[in-house]
């Protein structure tokens, strides 16, 4: 069995929030709408059913990480890129030919104090994280001891 990986993924709340998420039919949903290759090539290759995520709100007053989540399916492509009338759509991407990847994931629970961006950088074990090293894009890999860290930040 492959080894569980621990992700980072970013979203802005005001787009789609973990209690919108919490808020889902079984806390489950699409983790959908990712336009960066680099975040698409780990939705589509290393992001696995059983990963653990953490749910990091990006935005000019919220930037902090405010839940857990796991994954519950692993990539498959991305089908709003195929509608017109998505919030992102790419008409370069086909059912035939996929550009974009997205996984499905269930949250499971929301941090009792939310783990701000100011408090990660404040953090030296936390000064290698993929959330401070490629800030730009939406999916980072982080490790376990990473994911510890955060999690002791947050509770």
């Amino acid at each position: 069995m492959a080894q569980q990986g621990y992700w980072l993924f970013k979203s802005e709340p005001s787009a789609y929030s973990f209690l919108d998420l919490m808020g889902e039919e079984n806390s489950t949903a699409e983790w959908d709408g990712v336009r960066n290759y680099q975040a698409r090539n780990y939705l589509r290759d290393e992001v696995k059913k059983g990963d653990r995520v953490l749910i990091y709100h990006s935005g000019a007053k919220s930037k902090s990480v405010v839940g857990m989540a796991d994954v519950v399916r692993g990539g498959y492509p991305d089908d709003t890129a195929w509608d017109p009338e998505s919030e992102h759509p790419d008409p370069k991407s086909t059912p035939e030919n996929p550009t974009w990847f997205m996984v499905d994931i269930k949250g499971d629970a929301e941090l009792p104090s939310p783990v701000t961006l100011a408090q990660i950088k404040a953090t030296p074990a936390l000064e290698n994280c993929s959330l401070l090293t490629r800030p730009r894009i939406s999916v980072h890999p982080i490790t376990r001891e990473e994911w510890d860290i955060i999690l002791k930040m947050g509770e």
